[in-house]
């Protein structure tokens, strides 16, 4: 019987994936995704530091990029340019020429450029043993803080746009076999969560095919530009933990979007019989963009928890900053039994309404097993 619905799945990924609208969809979500991570490379500047200087004179970093920009400043003493690398002001400061002060982890490109341009003034001062710079952090290490933000901000668009597009998928083939009878021809010989669940499903691996692609041309972008340098570490974590929480929400949404449109038989009443699911998932949407600006404010940390907005703000929240494995562990574990109970839920009401025709079949009729 389990075949039945495979069978169903492997019917709509058919289907879809062989559509024109499919190919240019995904052709179009991947330039876009790709030329955005590509955009910096672009349309930024030469790269421009403001470094700190205190009883050495300036290295010559010019000389290894000359199409960096550096602007020297000198400090009487090292207290004084600590204060101004941890004020914002500089993005390092080079003290006694033998040390470098940052405000956590140094970038990668200056530092190259300060450990070459000080090699090679000790090679021409006097050419004994090159000592290199020790670099030292003077402030915690913020420097992934934007990066983690902006990845997070751009993963609240994607997992948005890929539910609902996912999950509209599912509730329009619903109405559409049901307002053409052909639900009826499909049920003689299969069962109602059969049907239901295989649709899901199918539709699932597309929109898992349409975000996995997206997802690996933003990264490629993002590694050819460059922009990948400024990533935090665990994107690996971040990127799974995106598409396992995709799943998990597009499963509860989908499950609540096709129990609702099994009530109606004609397109135009979609729109209105998934007003409930719509609500909860736009609402879920405003919180996570919320959670991507401030991952630890209350309201953001205790929706986390909830289902469904956790299957979109946890992992929001995790790419913003570090979440304790706890929160992580219990969010899942809440959001699975939701899904399962969504799951049961909406096979019932599909079962119930999905041949009753006509008029739009009221929801606590179903629910309750009433008859009309």
């Amino acid at each position: 019987m389990k075949n039945h619905l495979f069978l169903v799945a492997g019917r709509e990924i058919r289907a879809q994936v062989r559509t024109k609208a499919f190919v240019i969809g995904l052709i179009v979500s991947v330039v876009l995704v790709g030329a955005i991570a590509f955009a910096p490379k672009l349309l930024g500047g030469p790269d421009s530091y403001t470094l700190g200087r205190v009883q050495v004179p300036e290295l010559q970093l010019t000389t290894f990029a000359p199409d960096v920009e550096v602007k020297w400043r000198q400090f009487p003493d090292e207290a004084a340019a600590k204060a101004a690398v941890l004020d914002g002001d500089l993005d390092a400061a080079l003290v006694a020429g033998n040390r470098v002060l940052t405000d956590g982890e140094i970038d990668s490109e200056l530092g190259v450029l300060l450990q070459s341009a000080n090699r090679e003034a000790q090679i021409g001062a006097s050419g004994v043993t090159i000592t290199p710079l020790a670099m030292e952090s003077v402030g915690a290490d913020t420097r992934y803080e934007d990066a983690r933000r902006g990845i997070a901000t751009v993963l609240v668009l994607l997992l948005f746009f890929m539910i609902i597009g996912s999950v509209m998928m599912v509730a329009m083939g619903v109405v559409e076999e049901k307002g053409s009878r052909i639900v009826e021809i499909l049920l003689t010989s299969i069962r109602p969560w059969q049907l239901l669940g295989g649709k899901i499903l199918g539709l699932g691996v597309v929109g898992l095919i349409n975000l996995a692609a997206t997802v690996a041309a933003g990264l490629g972008a993002a590694l050819v530009s460059g922009v990948a340098a400024d990533f935090p570490p665990g994107m690996t974590g971040i990127v799974l933990g995106a598409l396992v929480w995709f799943i998990l929400g597009y499963a509860f949404f989908a499950s609540f979007a096709g129990a609702l449109a099994s009530l109606v038989s004609r397109q135009e009443e979609v729109g209105n019989v998934l007003q409930p699911m719509t609500l909860l998932l736009v609402a879920s949407y405003g919180v996570s963009f919320y959670a991507s600006a401030d991952p630890t404010a209350p309201i953001a940390s205790v929706l986390s928890l909830i289902p469904p907005f956790s299957s979109m703000v946890m992992p929001v929240r995790m790419a913003a900053a570090d979440v304790p494995l706890w929160e992580v562990a219990l969010s899942g574990a809440l959001m699975v039994a939701a899904v399962a109970g969504m799951l049961a839920l909406g096979a019932r009401i599909y079962q119930r309404a999905v041949l009753r025709t006509g008029a739009r079949v009221r929801l606590g009729e179903v629910v309750m097993g009433n008859k009309p």
